[in-house]
């Protein structure tokens, strides 16, 4: 079945009841302490919390002088770096009434979490620690090269 992520949530509907639950896209690995996500969650009294976070900055940057003729290489600061949706998120039953039409062809990051927002019902808790998703080789490679050293910042189980 080719259903999009609202659509893949809203799935799952019938099987979460009136309880809070958790949802990730699965393509990420992090060392997220769920007690205090949900916790932090728990205390916003919002619909939805989306982990935000601050991915490694990949390029180092630049800053010019306006015309050019001066050039100061930056090194890659995380600091720099925005805040992003990190993928892993709690939710109260009440957001099954964000994805009420047919949701199969829709994203859950664009209508459902714009309506979240415009309601003033999606809330950020900010994780500061280890995140790292794997869209590409190049991240897999890495986070292999991680795990194989035994070195993996997201392995918090002994």
């Amino acid at each position: 079945m080719n259903t999009k992520t609202a659509g893949r949530l809203k799935q799952v509907q019938k099987y979460i009841g009136n309880e809070d639950f958790l949802l990730t896209y699965g393509d990420g690995v992090s060392d997220v302490n769920l007690t205090e996500l949900v916790s932090f969650h728990e205390k916003s009294k919002r619909i939805a919390t989306v982990t935000s976070v601050q991915p490694d900055a990949r390029f180092g940057g630049m800053d010019l002088a306006p015309d050019g003729s001066e050039v100061l290489f930056v090194k890659k600061s995380k600091a720099d770096a925005q805040w992003i949706n990190g993928g892993f998120f709690v939710l109260k039953a009440d957001v099954f009434s964000y994805l009420q039409k047919d949701m199969s062809n829709i994203m859950w990051e664009d209508e459902p979490l714009e309506k979240l927002t415009a309601d003033k019902q999606l809330v950020a808790y900010k994780h500061k620690g280890f995140w790292k998703c794997m869209d590409a080789l190049r991240d897999k490679i890495e986070l292999n090269e991680l795990w194989e050293s035994g070195k993996a910042p997201w392995k918090i189980w002994k």
